[in-house]
């Protein structure tokens, strides 16, 4: 377990396991005591939840839904290489090492087909993955999905992007911007949430803890110098694996219009586009009643097929 992760983050009856891929540690999160009662997890179907890419994601993102589906599946949360309780090596962050470390995930703990939740950028490397490797999916569930250059509007042109890419300049952005319980709070409740409000302590100690922990800023600056960018328009059209889409309406990156417009280039794929009202980005953490109801609702038939 990395320094400064409270295991009173996680669920009830779940806890913090690891594997070792090619980049190193990944931890990940999975049930494993009561109230889950005594069970193989291993024999029911496995339930992937990928957490976004910014400054102080983790698997925590989604702890606030994944444990609704824990009776039916075995729930596997990983904290992504260079995110959370995972290792953090120092290196400059590519599309390609999330595909590594996703497929790597998938192979190790699992079987292929599975079921996939994504969010955000990581939704949209996931879109990337399966386009390339679609064995390994039975079906996603996509909240926000972005490459963050979509359409040709490319966030790496504008100006936050190119004042991360000053050296020197970057590190003290992060301290600033993200390493610190002020930016964290100011950060969820003013960019990434719709009211601010919800916004509970829990979740600034959350995310606090994975900004906070050693290298950090290696993963989060590939993300806002723009290294991980590119055009979902261009790849979406591609997907063949069975996909639902949830946007929350008040999404400040990309934008539900945009989201609308991505679904409709691929309406083969993706079967379901669900806008949620009244909601940020981080709709799983906001309001995550209601992604869980529009999970059973949309996504589990898939899985029924």
């Amino acid at each position: 377990m990395a320094e400064g992760i409270d295991m009173n983050l996680f669920p009830p009856g779940f806890e913090c396991q690891s594997i070792e891929i090619s980049l190193g540690k990944m931890a990940y999160c999975t049930s494993t005591t009561p109230p889950w009662g005594n069970f193989d997890p291993r024999s029911k179907p496995p339930l992937i939840f990928l957490h976004s890419v910014g400054g102080g994601s983790s698997a925590y993102e989604w702890s606030k839904v994944y444990p609704a589906f824990n009776s039916d599946y075995r729930i596997i949360a990983p904290d992504l290489i260079g995110w959370g309780a995972s290792a953090h090596p120092v290196k400059d962050y590519q599309v390609s090492d999330y595909g590594q470390m996703i497929s790597e995930l998938i192979h190790q703990l699992t079987t292929p087909p599975v079921a996939v939740v994504a969010s955000s950028l990581t939704a949209g490397m996931t879109i990337r993955l399966a386009i390339e490797r679609p064995e390994l999916f039975r079906a996603l569930l996509l909240v926000c999905p972005t490459g963050f250059a979509d359409f040709g509007i490319d966030y790496a042109r504008g100006l936050a992007a190119q004042v991360a890419g000053i050296g020197g300049v970057d590190r003290l952005i992060y301290a600033l911007g993200a390493a610190n319980e002020f930016a964290v709070r100011t950060f969820l409740e003013q960019v990434l949430f719709a009211q601010p409000d919800r916004v509970t302590a829990e979740m600034v100690a959350a995310y606090l803890a994975s900004a906070t922990q050693a290298n950090a800023e290696y993963t989060a600056l590939s993300s806002l110098r723009g290294d991980l960018c590119f055009d979902l328009a261009l790849y979406l059209p591609q997907l063949t694996v069975p996909t639902v889409i949830l946007w929350g309406e008040q999404d400040r990156f990309t934008g539900v219009k945009v989201g609308q417009r991505l679904a409709k280039l691929n309406p083969q794929a993706v079967k379901h586009f669900c806008p949620i009202p009244d909601t940020g980005v981080l709709a799983h953490l906001e309001q995550p009643a209601i992604v869980i109801g529009l999970i059973q609702k949309y996504f589990l038939p898939l899985l029924s097929h």
